[in-house]
Order: structure tokens, then sequence, then C-alpha cells
């Protein structure tokens, strides 16, 4: 018997374990209908008998939330239960669960469903999310939120920084709470009929966690921030008043529409919130706070037993008769699931309905007394007030009775001095003026004692509702009558306490009423005696004065002395106050400088890091853009298109000597850089003129080697490659902050030397001019060249006039058209030369400095030479023009021959142009005018190809093509007559296009020789370069060529154009 015993108390907690996973499956299902409280109620005392949630969690874990928002909305509702009442110990267990529920309410989050859940369970999980964290962060608060105010008061602490957090994570937290409660009613229609259907119910359902939370959030946020204000300025905090302020409406407006539904008030008792939110600006409103409470009724639901069946708990047939030893075992199980249907008589349903009757009443009782506490802690706080204001009134009666007394010691020392009748009266005054002040003083205590009657009056009204409430519930219980006595002894005691401060406040007031009359009456005793004074005067008046005069001798000088005294004193204590007022606003001054002084020095720190991490940003982007240009240049080294562009030796050694000095100014801003990281503009500027002509230098160089012998262009080529690279190597350590200081671009010097030595050993070898002439020769040319211009149209009258005398018709009025637009572009040139001197005389005075200007022109050999073979270019072409359109004017030359002259005129224009443009300085008004007259060459060159071509096709004559007599044979063969001559001009265009590509090539490499030795050779004046092969190809030392002589008005067949 007894082992049988001992196996079914072991069994027990096996049978609990079933009968939670019972209720847990009940619970949790797809029904949209409401959690039963019995199942919850079984699932949360279960927690408790194993301290943690490990039973429902591992329930929980294999539930399909993913397959029904319904199942997942009353899982969340079943988690709120377990964590507001389970066992402490399941916030930890459910904490370990908490990537579960936040991917549960992201997963619906994102999806809809017919019923609406899905949104509300994605809020939902929010919300347990926010309680787990905030619950895991402060563990001294319980989840349940039933802390008091000792407990809160030291969480928050006295850091007022930890305060401020705590607010806003209690500001967040009820966030979450609202944002469910309004989507759960806006989905809901607040009539009774809706919130009585059970789909409805379902909804409404965990809203009453909800509730019990905010009550308990509201009187946090409160407690708060009344703390922040005692310790904060108001405009500081005038975020957190507007953030409750709106959260205090959309708490109101939900315990409204919650406490009108039909559902809730058979539930839960909501609170009411007051009208306006608490002012947080006054301290004496915490006083008038009163801590909403939420009361849920005990009421069992009725049990169902067609859904719960009747679940044998205990076997009663094995169990053993009832003893001493068992006998408490079967209560508590009793207690947590309920009596089984079989086994038990009335009296144990008799003995339940007791218990749950005395927890009932004890359930009761414990509000009762948190109500009483709470009233009695306000009375508390009444009388401390009242005590503060009595203490107020015995120092105002202490300052009276030293007044008084003052003013007997006056009245005293005024009756020794009875024999000076102005003295006297002066203290008759005095005292007259004195018994008026005790007189405000004494009505001021009289209307205080009225405030006091009037605030011991409310005391004991407020004593009386205390009674009446306490009286209400004094049947229920003996201790709660025990409570009432108590509470009304403490009354009385108070009351008692009140009347006899009243009392004494009486005593004073009589006793000082008797003072003030013993002051009248001396006062009276006083004028008596003046005016018997007054008569023992007058009597005396005969014999004092003699005594009189030297009375007043001494009464002046000691008032007079007096007056001093008291303006010497007056004058120390003014000096004084200021001295002192003068030092405090100098340590306030002092410490708010020493606190900017601090903001600053740490802004500075932050903004010199900010700046440092923004320089070496910049510094990123500009290596990075360096990079892809280069890496650009090194692409076109291999590209197809590339191997038709072409170079000159000259104009790579230009591209080097310049690549040579940005390396030094990169090497300068890189030391700059290391010495000062925050400032990198330098360096940056540096790179970016280091990066373009680097890359300049390469694609210049493999263009050089497509013109240069093999042995020489393979090594140009490999020479740029290493350049590349060795860029490359250089920009990648400048990326990296360790690698930043071994930074060194020598390397790339060692390249960029050897591309320059290569491309000197690749200029063409002839007389050189000396620098000492260069100067000479400049002048010499651009006279020269204005020469020839004068000459040109010299000329062109008379062509003109010849043309005039011999021609008629047409054929005069294109000769005219055509010598007037030669004229034209002749003036254009002459514009054009003027310019030019002026922008070069600018140049030398702008740059030479202490130098004369041979020194400049032999410092700037390269580009002075360019300057004289520009000028030459120009000569040469307007003595070509003229000698073509005298040919044409006599019909001995071709049109063409003018069009081509025309070209060759602009694009020497604008070589002169580049060349002086070089050195010219930007802002400068010359070049302006200089390009100016630039523009006007080419639209008169323009002009000239248009009258040309224009004269052409009125003077050539085109038959007309009559084929009208031939037969087909005929026709055959004229066809193919034409056909073999279409072939043999389009081979004779081919052929002199190749020997156009050819003489370009040769004149391309024979550029560099001097120019009286092109003279000899061609027997012309100076004949200028003419274009490359391509844009890329066309830059001679210090300048380009411009795109009309790039591009000959030829119809482009093959690839040289």
């Amino acid at each position: 018997m007894h082992s049988t015993g001992r196996l079914w108390l072991l069994d027990l907690p096996m049978k609990g374990r079933e009968v939670q996973l019972s209720s847990i499956s009940k619970a949790i299902n797809s029904t949209e209908t409401p959690v039963k409280e019995k199942h919850a109620r079984r699932i949360i005392l279960g927690t408790h008998r194993e301290k943690g949630a490990y039973t429902f969690w591992s329930y929980a874990i294999g539930l399909p939330l993913s397959s029904s928002t319904i199942l997942s909305w009353k899982f969340c509702h079943v988690l709120h239960k377990v964590l507001r009442d389970g066992h402490p110990n399941s916030l930890q267990d459910c904490m370990r669960y908490y990537s579960n529920i936040a991917e549960t309410g992201v997963l619906w989050g994102n999806l809809r469903d017919r019923h609406g859940y899905g949104q509300l369970v994605a809020l939902y999980t929010k919300l347990l999310c926010s309680k787990l964290e905030f619950h895991t962060k402060h563990p001294d608060i319980p989840p349940n939120l039933e802390a008091t105010d000792e407990v809160l008061e030291r969480t928050a602490g006295t850091d007022i920084n930890n305060v401020f957090q705590l607010t806003v994570e209690v500001f967040d937290y009820m966030d979450v709470e609202l944002r469910l409660a309004e989507s759960v009613l806006r989905q809901l229609n607040t009539s009774i009929a809706i919130s009585t259907l059970t789909a409805g119910q379902c909804k409404l359902a965990p809203l009453i966690q909800v509730i019990q939370d905010c009550s308990h959030l509201y009187h946090y946020s409160v407690k708060l921030l009344f703390k922040l204000h005692a310790c904060l300025p108001a405009d500081t905090l005038q975020g957190h008043r507007e953030r409750f302020h709106d959260q205090f409406h959309s708490l109101k407006t939900f315990f409204n529409k919650a406490r009108d539904m039909q559902y809730f008030k058979r539930l839960i008792q909501i609170p009411r919130l007051p009208d306006s939110p608490p002012n947080f600006l006054r301290a004496s409103a915490l006083a008038e706070h009163v801590k909403p409470m939420v009361v849920i009724p005990d009421d069992e639901e009725p049990e169902e037993q067609e859904e719960d069946e009747p679940e044998p708990l205990i076997d009663v047939s094995e169990a053993p008769p009832a003893s001493m030893a068992s006998q408490p075992q079967v209560d508590i199980f009793d207690q947590a699931f309920g009596p089984p249907n079989n086994g038990f008589d009335d009296r144990d349903l008799q003995i339940e309905n007791l218990k749950k009757e005395i927890e009932l009443l004890r359930a009761e009782l414990e509000k009762i007394k948190a109500e009483a506490q709470r009233y009695i802690t306000q009375l508390k706080s009444q009388i401390n007030s009242l005590e503060a204001e009595l203490e107020e009134q015995r120092v105002q009666k202490q300052r009276a009775l030293v007044e008084n007394e003052q003013l007997r010691m006056e009245l005293e020392a005024t009756r020794s001095r009875n024999a000076e009748h102005e003295s006297i009266q002066s203290t008759f005054v005095e005292a007259e003026k004195r018994a008026q002040a005790t007189e405000l003083r004494y009505n001021k205590l009289k209307e205080k004692h009225a405030e006091l009657v009037a605030n011991h009056a409310e005391l004991l009204r407020k004593s009386a509702d205390t009674v009446k409430m306490l009286s209400a519930t004094q049947q229920t219980q003996e201790e709660v009558a025990r409570t009432k006595q108590q509470l009304a002894f403490e009354v009385e005691r108070v009351k008692q306490e009140s009347d006899m401060k009243v009392e004494e406040q009486k005593f004073e007031m009589d006793k000082l009423k008797r003072l003030l009359e013993e002051k009248i009456g001396e006062i009276q005793r006083i004028k008596d005696s003046l005016q018997t004074c007054e008569k023992t005067g007058e009597q005396m008046n005969t014999s004092m004065t003699s005594l009189q005069a030297e009375k007043e001798r001494l009464m002046r000088c000691v008032s007079e002395k007096e007056a001093e005294l008291s303006a010497l004193r007056q004058a120390a204590q003014v000096k004084e106050s200021s001295l002192v007022q003068e030092r405090e606003r100098s340590s306030k001054e002092l410490g708010e400088l020493q606190g900017k002084l601090k903001e600053k020095v740490s802004r500075e720190e932050l903004l010199q890091k900010k700046l440092l991490e923004e320089q070496f940003a910049l510094l990123q982007g500009t290596v990075a853009e360096a990079e892809m240009i280069i890496q650009d240049a090194v692409a076109k080294l291999d590209d197809p298109l590339h191997i038709r562009c072409t170079s000159s030796p000259d104009y790579l050694v230009s591209r080097a000597e310049a690549t040579l000095g940005s390396i030094d100014k990169v090497q300068e801003g890189h030391a700059h850089y290391l010495k000062n990281m925050g400032d990198a503009g330098a360096l940056l500027r540096a790179l970016a003129q280091f990066s373009h002509l680097t890359a300049d230098t390469i694609i210049n160089g493999s263009a050089t080697a497509h013109m240069a012998p093999t042995d020489h262009a393979d090594r140009l080529t490999e020479s740029c490659r290493g350049c590349a690279s060795q860029s490359l190597r250089f920009l990648e350590e400048l990326k990296s902050k360790a690698s930043l200081k071994r930074a060194d671009p020598a390397s790339i010097r060692l390249m960029v030397q050897k591309i320059l030595r290569i491309a000197q050993d690749l200029r063409p070898k002839g007389m050189d001019v000396g620098k000492d002439e260069l100067g000479d020769m400049v002048d010499k040319e651009m006279a020269a060249t204005s020469a020839a211009i004068e000459e040109a149209v010299r000329r062109i009258d008379e062509m003109m006039n010849q043309a005039r005398r011999d021609t008629e018709g047409v054929k005069l009025e294109v000769n005219e058209r055509i010598l007037n637009s030669c004229t034209d572009l002749m003036k254009a040139i002459r514009l054009l030369i003027l310019s030019s001197t002026d922008l070069q005389k600018e140049i030398v005075e702008s740059g030479r400095g202490a130098a004369t200007v041979k020194e400049f022109y032999a410092r700037n050999s390269r580009w002075t030479e360019g300057l004289i073979s520009a000028a030459k270019a120009v000569g040469w072409g307007a003595t070509q023009m003229v000698d073509s359109a005298d040919k044409v004017v006599l019909h001995t030359g071709k049109y063409e021959e003018l069009i081509v002259c025309s070209h060759e005129i602009a694009a020497s224009t604008a070589q002169l142009v580049a060349a002086s443009k070089v050195k010219a300085d930007r802002g400068s008004k010359k070049l302006s005018s200089l390009q100016q007259a630039s523009r006007h060459v080419n639209e008169m060159a323009a002009n000239v190809v248009a009258s040309t071509k224009t004269g052409q096709e009125q003077i050539e004559d085109k038959d007309t093509m009559d084929f009208s007599g031939m037969s087909l044979i005929k026709l055959k063969k004229e066809e193919m007559e034409s056909q073999v001559k279409v072939l043999e001009l389009e081979t004779m265009l081919e052929n002199e296009r190749l020997r156009l590509g050819e003489l370009r090539k040769k004149h391309y490499e024979i550029a560099g020789a001097p120019l009286e030795q092109l003279s000899q050779d061609n027997g012309l004046h100076a004949p200028s370069p003419t274009a490359p092969s391509s844009p890329k190809s066309s830059k001679p030392a210090l300048m380009k060529k411009p795109a009309l002589a790039q591009k000959p008005n030829l119809p482009p067949k093959n690839m040289f154009r």
C-alpha cells in the first residue's frame, strides 16, 4: 500500500506535464475563438511548477506558425500571458527563442490574409520582442511591470543620463503597446455585436494584457518625467513632453473605447485617466498624480463538458486513503487544475468554493490595503506640508518676539532720555510705526490661522471620505476593520496634532495681543510723561538757553560724524557687495569659458579627424582617377586604331620634360602631405597633373614609336610600358596608409628619363640655329611675314585691275569675287600677325623678368623655334595663294589649288595662334584679340573656298548627254568604255592617296630639319610643316595643327584622311 502511494506521488509531475501540454494544444489552435482562461492558467501554473518555460517551448517550437495567422496570433497571446504571469525564469527561456518570434513577425508582416491577422501578428511580435529586450536590460522590473516606486528609483539611478535613457525606453515600450491596440480597434467595429462574436473576441482578448501594461507604463512615464524636470531645464525636455502628451491622448482614447465595449466590462475594470496630462513644469503637480489601477475580477469560466472531457488526473483506484502526509499534495494539485468529476463528494466542492471565496476576499483585502496605503501616503504628504507651514509660522513668531524685544529695549532707552524733548518725540513716532507694523504682522498671522483652519477642515472632509470608504468594506474581514481602526487612529492623531498646533497658534496670538496691549499702555504712559516733560521744560527753558547752543553744536558734530561713518559703512558695504558679485560673475564666466574651451577642443579634434578622413578620401579618389587615366593610356598601346596615330620626337621630348617637372611636384606634395595630413591640396593638384602628363607621354611615346626604326620603337614601347607599371605601382602605394610613407616616384623618373633619351636620339639631326640668334630671327620672321602679306595684297590689286581690263561678263564676276575674298583673307592675316606680335611682346615682358629679350628667347628655344616656324608658314602660304589666284585668273591654274592654299593658310595661322597661346595668360585681353583674329581668318578662308567653288560651277560647261541616236550595241560599247574610265580614275585616285600619305610621312620625318634647308631644297620662301596623319600626331613642338590642315577637302576612301 505504501509503495503504491509513493509511485502515485512520483507520477504527479508526469501527469502535470501531460495536462500542461494538453492545455497548450487547446489554447493555441487555428480556431478563431479567444484563448480560454483555464487553459492559460494551467500553462502559467505549469511554468511555476517547473520553474521555467521548458515544456511550453518544447511544444511551441513545433507549431506550424507560418501556416496560419490565427495560430500565430493565439501563440503571441499565450506567450504574452506566460511572460506577464509565468515564473520569472520564463523570461530567460523566451529570450532564447527571440529570433523565432522576430522571424514570425517579419513573415506575416510581408503577407496579407483574409482575416486581417497578418499585420496584427507583425505588431504583436514587435511588442513581445520589445518586452523581452526591456526586461532583459532592466531585470529589477518584472515582466508584469508591477514594480514599486522604490524599485523604479533604484533602476533609474542617480545619473541623469540613465534616467533620460530609461524614459526614452519606456516611451518606446508604450508606443508598441498603443500601436497594437490602435490596429486591433481599427479593424473592429466598436459596436456591441462585434465585440460579442467569437471572431471579434479573438482579436480583443490580448488587449487585456495591453491595458495592464499601459497602466503601469503611464505611471512610470509620469514619475520619470517629474524626476527629469527636477534636474534638467524645461527647454531640454520639450520633446519628451510633446511625446508624452501624444501618448496620453492615445492612451485615453484607447481606454475610453475599450471601456465602452461589452466584452471588456465583465473581464476587466479599466481606470479613468485625468482630463488633462500632468503639468511637469509645476513640481507640486506630482502630489496630484494618481496611479491608474487595473482590476481583474476573479470570475471563473464555466467548465464546458463537451470541449474539456473529464481527465482523471489522479488514479483514485490506486491512491492510498487520505492521510496527513498525502493531503497537502492533493490540495495543491486540486488548486492548480480543479477537482475531477468522479471520486469526490459535495463536501469537497464546498471546500473548493470556500477556498475560492477566501482567495477573492484576500484579493479584495489586498486591493483595499493598497488603496488605504495610497490614501495614508497622501495624508502623510499633506501633513508634512502643514508641518512645514507651521514651522514657517514658528519662525515668523520668533521674528515677531525678537522685534518686540527690540521695541521694549527702545522704549526703555526712550524712557531714559525723557529730558530731551526732540529725541523723545522721534522715538515716539518710530514706536508708533513699529506698533503699526506689529499690527500688520498680527493681521497676517490671523490670515494664516484662517488658512490653517480651512486646511484642517479639508483634512477632516478627506478623513470622512476615507472613513466612508473603509466602512464600506468593514464587513469583509476583521483585518479590514483593524486597518480602518488604525487609519482612524492615524486620522485622529493627525487631527489632534492639528488641533494642538492650532491651539498653540491661538496661544501665541493671545500672547502677542497681550504684548501689544502692554506696548500700547507703555506708549500712553510715555505720552503722559511727555506732557509732564513739556511743563517742566517750559520752566527750565530759561535756565537751559545757554546750554542749548552748546548742545546743538555738539549734536551737529555728532550727526556729522555719524553721517560720515554711515556713508563710509555704506560705501564699504557697496564695495564689498560689488566685489562679491564681481568674484561670482568672474568665477561663473571662468567656468563657462572652461566649458566652452573643452567643447571647442573636442569639436576641433572631431573636425581634425574628419578633415584627415576627408583629405585621405580625396586622395583616394584622385589616385583612382589617375590610375584610370594611366590604364586608359596603357590600353591604347595595344589598340589597333592607335597604330594610325603618329607623333614627333620633339613633341615627345616636351611631354617627357613636363612629366619630369610634374614628378618633382608630386614629391614635394607627398612630403608636404606627410608633414601635414590635413592639407592634401598640393599632392592632389600634383597627382592630377602627373597622371595627365604621364598618360600623354605614354600615348605620344607609342605614337612616336610607330614612325621610329624597329630597335628604337621596341625600346620606346617597352619604356612606355615600364613607365605605366611603375606609375600604377606608385599610385597603389598611395592608396594605403601603411604604404603611404614609403611611396617614392624615383623609379618613374628613371623610366621617363629613359623615354626622354630615346626621344632625343630620334630627333632629326640638322643645322641648329644658335640660341643667341633666336631673338633676332623672331623679329625678322614676323617682319618678313608682314612684308609677304603686304606684297600679296599689292599683287592681288594688280590682278584685279588686269582682270577688269582683260575679261568681262561671268568670268569678270567670278574673278572679282575670288580676288575680293583673297584680299579680305590677306587683310585678316595681317590683323592676325599684328595681334600675334602684340601678344608676343606681352609674353616676353611678363616672362623675362630681369633677363633680356634675347635671353628669354634663348631660355625658351623650343617655343621660339615653333613661333618662327609658324610665322614662316603663314608667309609661305600667302605667297602660294597669290600665285594660285594669279593662275586661276589667267586660266592657267586649277581651282583646287586655290582651295588647298586656303586650307593651308588657315592651318598655318592656327599654328601661329597655338604657338602664341602656349605661354600667354588665360585672362589676357591681347590673347582674346588674337583668338578673335584667328576666327576671322578661318571665316575669310572659308569665303575663299566658297567663292572658288561657286566660280568653278559657273565657269565649267556641262555638256548635255544625248544618247538618242545610239543603237543598243553602241550604248553597250559606251557603257563599257565609261566603266573602264571609272576604274582607271579610281586607280589613279587610290595611287594619289597613297602618294599623299607617303609625302606626309616624309614631311613628318624631316619636319625637325632647319627651314633654310627646306627652302634650298624646294626653292620656296619658308614651307610650313603640314599635318600628320591624325589629330594625335599633329603636334609639333609646343603647338597643335587645326582641323583644316588635318582634313583637306578630299573625299575619304581609305585609311588616310
